[in-house]
């Protein structure tokens, strides 16, 4: 018998303008379990549990917390209170030390006389760090120091305190490599053990499987059902697995996903033609890399954290100085963004919220950005031509949104990577560089940018993709590049036989 619940939702409601977030959304958190939220962009997941976490007030409906009624003022209150949430995109302070991220709206613990005790801060930041197995992380370091991951892993040890009664993870891991990832479970399952309630927002279907004890399905703001701890985990045969996964698709989209997820075909032809040279590039730790990128090939990148992926995907968008060599696309040097964007390469940022986006522009201005030479004329925009090209990438990616209007801060991680996704598709880009593109996207829009990228090879486009997940590389890639240590590890092709684990032992 289940224990009583820590957090009770009672007919929540959410409105934005005339955009129904929630319905009528009842559910409950129980100690010691890992509740999977899953649902397309825009199902209503990351709604309710921002409501549960203070970052934003119901329309409607009632909660109750350790038996309390529960009217969260602030996230921060929240946090104080015992319920934390992390979120998918970056939420730390730059220019701040790694201590004063960990401590922020705290820092009177270590104050007296308005006087902030900094060395007193550091160790028990560094404490902290220390017992989530981060030493390598300083506290007194600059924030700006770490990239992306080890952001989002100082945020996790400023959401995860001893006071901690539930945790909310919303996409989370989708900005982790494997060992981030690793932290991570390590980290939920001490919580669940220790009695406490954990929330985990996921669109990937392999870690729900694995790490949660039970799964709700939302869709268009209603909760469509729940698969208890019993069925989850009462799986004999990859054929009884096969049958759970598809439930969950249809009770996710209302429809049929059915095996045409990933290319089924296995032609890795493609043109003599180069699109883009990396003839002997040195950047940061990588040293005299040289590539070949041709018209009609998707070539893949993969391997562990900072194995040095991003790095050439960055570098061979002008976003990277280099030390030695040079890129090159149709015999011009490409030394920065704007001289590759006029050569008509595209670029999707794994970082949206600060490289790929514009958040405070709308969704129409992100999508026509790069393509402004293409609709203006004499320097003055045509609007007409605009807002078809727009219409018809909002449309293609179906992003949930009011109007094109709408600022692109407003809407979910997954439909601001559609937006991201949607600029250089309407641009006709010939090579698009693309960095975890499918990052916090659902099922059915995965499918759909799968499509998209088949279509994109049967054009002539040449496709760099980088990603941490290699069911994904060895579904859609044509040939594999494995980097290892800031160099090249090893290389497989195309072919059904291919198997996950034939690349990880190179990557290790």
């Amino acid at each position: 018998m289940k224990q009583p619940a820590i957090v009770q939702i009672r007919k929540m409601n959410k409105n934005f303008g005339p955009t129904v977030a929630l319905k009528n959304v009842d559910l409950d958190f129980y100690p010691g379990e890992i509740r999977g939220l899953i649902g397309e962009n825009g199902s209503g997941k990351s709604t309710v549990t921002s409501i549960m976490a203070g970052m934003q007030k119901p329309t409607s409906g009632s909660m109750i917390y350790d038996g309390k009624e529960w009217k969260p003022e602030s996230m921060a209150y929240a946090q104080r209170n015992g319920i934390s949430m992390i979120l998918q995109e970056a939420n730390t302070i730059s220019g701040c030390t790694v201590a004063e991220n960990i401590f922020a709206g705290d820092l009177a613990s270590f104050s007296k006389f308005g006087i902030v005790n900094t060395k007193a801060m550091n160790r028990a930041a560094q404490k902290r760090l220390d017992g989530f197995g981060l030493s390598r992380i300083k506290a007194a370091d600059i924030i700006d120091k770490y990239n992306f991951e080890d952001r989002k892993l100082i945020e996790i040890v400023r959401c995860v305190v001893a006071e901690t009664k539930v945790f909310v993870v919303d996409e989370t891991s989708t900005a982790l490599s494997v060992d981030g990832r690793k932290i991570l479970y390590d980290i939920i399952r001490r919580l669940a053990i220790a009695g406490k309630s954990v929330v985990f927002i996921s669109h990937d279907m392999d870690e729900i499987l694995e790490q949660c004890t039970s799964l709700t399905v939302l869709r268009d703001g209603n909760i469509i059902g729940t698969i208890e701890e019993e069925e989850l985990h009462n799986i004999k045969t990859e054929s009884e697995r096969n049958k759970l996964v598809e439930k969950i698709r249809f009770m996710m989209v209302g429809r049929e996903i059915g095996n045409a997820y990933y290319r089924t075909d296995y032609d890795v032809s493609h043109s003599d033609e180069v699109a883009l040279e990396f003839d002997n590039v040195s950047v940061g730790p990588i040293k005299n890399f040289s590539l070949k990128l041709h018209k009609g090939e998707i070539l893949g990148f993969g391997g562990l954290s900072d194995c040095g992926m991003r790095l050439i995907g960055r570098a061979g968008f002008g976003l990277e100085k280099l030390s030695g060599g040079r890129v090159v696309r149709n015999g011009k040097v490409i030394n920065n963004s704007i001289t590759a964007i006029k050569s008509g390469i595209g670029y999707i940022s794994k970082n949206r919220d600060t490289e790929a986006l514009i958040l405070s522009a709308d969704i129409a201005e992100n999508i026509a950005l790069p393509s402004y030479n293409e609709i203006s004329k004499f320097t003055f925009i045509n609007p007409f031509i605009k807002a078809k090209m727009v219409n018809r990438e909002v449309g293609n990616y179906q992003i949930k949104c009011k109007t094109t209007k709408q600022a692109v801060n407003t809407l979910s991680g997954g439909n601001k990577q559609k937006v991201s996704f949607a600029k250089w598709t309407a641009k006709d880009s010939d090579v698009i560089i693309m960095d975890c593109p499918t990052r916090g996207v659902d099922i059915g829009v995965k499918q759909a940018m799968y499509g998209i990228i088949a279509d994109m090879k049967k054009s002539g486009k040449a496709i760099i993709l980088i990603s941490e997940e290699l069911s994904e590389l060895i579904g859609m890639a044509d040939k594999i590049i494995v980097m290892k240590d800031h160099a090249i590890s090893s290389e497989f092709m195309r072919s059904p036989d291919l198997k996950e684990t034939d690349i990880i032992g190179t990557m290790i």
